[in-house]
This record gives C-alpha cells, structure tokens and sequence, in this order.
C-alpha cells in the first residue's frame, strides 16, 4: 500500500524521531490503515496512514469539508494535497480536544498523509470498540451508566471548551481502555461555527443514546434532552441528567 510519497514521509518522521519502528496492521479501513509502531524510547505508537487513491473518499469528506474556513482553497487541490491537509486536520482536532481533556489519543507529530498518535491498548492489541466491548463481557449497569455519561460528558467539553464537534461519533468510534471510554477519528470533526455543526451534534448524541438505549437497555435521557443540556452551556444540567 505505500507509494513513494508514504514512503518519503515515514522516512521524514523517522528523521524528526517521531518513530523508531513500524510493525503490523492495527486495523485497515477504506481510507486509513492504523499500524503499530514504536518510538525511540519504547512507546507504542499508533500510525495512521491516509490512502491517497480514492476518489470515493475525496467525495465523502466535501461534507465536512464544505463551510470549514480551514478548506476554503482546497477545491481544485490534487488528491495527495487533500490528504495532507486532511491528515493536519485530523491532528489539529485532537489537538485542541486533547489540550482540553478531552478522552483521546495523544497527538504527536503528522506529516503528508501519516499522523503518529498515542496507542490506545497494549503490546500490539488495540483496546475494543464500544460496539465490541459488549460482545467480549457482560458489563453490569453502573459500569455502563459510567461509560455512557464519560462520553456525553465529552461531547460536551468538545463542543464548549474545543469548539468541535466530532460529526461521525457512534459505537463504533469510542475505544475503552482501562475502563476508560477514548474517543478516536477525529478527521472529520467540525468546528461550531460550521454550517452543518448543529446538525453533526445532534446526530452523534442520538448514535450514542440509541447505543446505550436499543442494545445496552439503560434507561437513559432522550436525545432531544441531552442536545438541550449541552447547549444550555450549564454542566450542572447535563450531570443531573445523567444522575
């Protein structure tokens, strides 16, 4: 899978010594795969590589693209520029989400279409999804009313102390690690001035309250109730809703 271009740029972040080694396949999706990867001093690494030949992925992005003052002059960019730029975004997102304790990976250096984050797991295995999660264990009802609130509680901080919304957020983009609910792929992620943004937020509260709800069972908020909360700006709202 890797061209010239994705050679080059591991070389450069290896140069930088923002990676020492690059080991297997993570996870592979149709426009990413994620690799283990270690640093000088040991650390496990997550490497995140932008495939840079679909065009059905240039497509599906403009959504998220579009109204976004950070994608103003990328139209007619070539599909390699658009990666890049979409690998910095990604980086920028978890950046300030991180910088203001938000549960995510820990961003640490991208550059053309590879973005090196922290590893959520250990030796080599990435911690469950959400969705997987409940697959592998039976978790009683206090543990998923903890994890239910911690994520809600992260839209919120996203959203009021970030200025993003993560705009693609459901089961399948929460990781748990150490009881711990990470939320991961950020790319897409919005700004609350964007013109969509509100319509991004509503939807990723009903993909987790339709989660924790339909194939959890917990008696939960609705929607409608939630979205009102976090806008309220009042975190005393959100945590007496979630009580």
């Amino acid at each position: 899978m890797f061209d010239k271009p994705t050679i080059l740029a591991i070389l450069e972040l290896k140069r930088r010594n923002c990676i020492a080694k690059l080991k297997g396949v993570i996870s592979a999706g149709k426009e990413a795969r994620v690799y283990w990867g270690k640093s000088s001093s040991g650390e496990d690494l997550a490497i995140k590589i932008y495939l840079t030949s679909s065009a059905e992925f240039r497509k599906s992005i403009w959504k998220y693209i579009k109204g976004d003052p950070r994608f103003e002059d990328v139209k007619n960019v070539s599909m390699h520029k658009l990666i890049s730029i979409w690998a910095r975004k990604e980086y920028s997102n978890l950046k300030r989400m991180y910088g203001v304790g938000v549960s995510v990976p820990r961003p640490i250096c991208v550059y053309r279409n590879v973005l090196i984050m922290e590893f959520i797991g250990e030796e080599g295995v990435r911690a469950p999804l959400l969705k997987e999660i409940y697959r592998l264990q039976h978790l009683d009802e206090e543990k998923s009313r903890s994890y239910f609130s911690t994520i809600i509680k992260n839209i919120y901080r996203m959203y009021w102390y970030a200025g993003l919304i993560h705009g693609d957020l459901s089961e399948y983009n929460v990781m748990v690690f150490r009881d711990t609910p990470y939320i991961i792929d950020v790319s897409q992620s919005v700004r609350i001035e964007h013109p969509n943004a509100h319509h991004f937020l509503y939807r990723d509260i009903v993909n987790i309250a339709r989660f924790f709800s339909d194939e959890v069972g917990l008696n939960i908020p609705s929607a409608d109730e939630i979205y009102q909360g976090i806008l309220s700006r009042d975190i005393s709202e959100i945590e007496e809703l979630l009580e």
